[in-house]
């Protein structure tokens, strides 16, 4: 699979510019002839407007559904739409919408783990399930940001068959180091491959790293952006992670009746 991972310079508090900026990052991808796109997280806001957020936010998620289940079937390509900040009825979540390439949003997923660092759990909901789909024939997870830090989660996806694993975020520059560690430990504890994509610039006063990266099973950085805006394109050969777990067979000599998670 080729994917081309997005690291966007958003701005903050207007969705009107982001939305505009989205679509022709997009279309600007779409020529590297990728199989998969991917944005980071709260891209149509920046992360995030503590006053009025709902006067910014999506509705529903009816904007974004409705921009990339167009593009998708457009530029015939899967878009993993990054997430946005989405009022739902029950209240503010940051969601992220995944389309095939004939313009279906196939899934979505609410962010589960919130950061109360920066109060983000006072402002929004937390995501109650996990969420897989399939892409082309190949079973993909996707995570979003500070869900990185949980490695159970990632585990479970794993578990439950994924082989790439998508991580959209806005990981600011002092923690840039984690952001790099913490994903390429994912893919190698996991032997999965992993496209993560950050935001990069500044919103309100954080400024955030870049450093996207395409990981193969091994940790490996296929390729991996700076801390400005730019697309990078890069292939998954998911053949690999058949051998390398038929190598390092981690699955297999897992000890399970030794573990207990409280």
């Amino acid at each position: 699979m080729r994917v081309s991972a997005v690291q966007m310079d958003m701005k903050f508090e207007d969705p009107e510019k982001n939305y505009e900026k989205a679509e022709q990052l997009i279309r600007m991808a779409a020529k590297q002839k990728p199989d998969t796109i991917v944005l980071p997280e709260t891209w149509n806001t920046g992360f995030f407007p503590e006053k009025n957020v709902s006067s910014f936010s999506d509705k529903g998620g009816q904007r974004t559904i409705e921009l990339f289940s167009a593009l998708s079937k457009e530029l015939d390509v899967n878009i993993i739409a990054g997430s946005v900040v989405n009022e739902k009825q029950e209240g503010m979540y940051n969601t992220t919408y995944i389309f095939d390439r004939k313009g279906k949003c196939i899934a979505e997923y609410d962010k589960t783990h919130l950061f109360s660092y920066m109060n983000e759990d006072e402002h929004f909901k937390k995501g109650e399930k996990l969420t897989t789909f399939e892409l082309d024939g190949v079973k993909c997870g996707v995570i979003i940001c500070y869900d990185i830090r949980f490695l159970e989660l990632i585990r479970t996806l794993t578990l439950q068959g994924i082989k790439i694993l998508f991580v959209v975020a806005q990981w600011p520059v002092p923690r840039i180091k984690h952001w790099e560690i913490l994903n390429q430990a994912r893919a190698i504890e996991n032997q999965i491959f992993v496209a993560c994509v950050n935001s990069c610039g500044t919103a309100g006063e954080t400024i955030y790293g870049g450093h996207s990266a395409l990981i193969d099973p091994w940790g490996e950085n296929i390729v991996q952006a700076g801390n400005t805006e730019e697309i990078i394109t890069g292939d998954f050969d998911i053949e690999i992670v058949d051998k390398i777990r038929d190598t390092i067979n981690v699955y297999n000599d897992r000890r399970t009746e030794l573990y207990k998670i409280i």
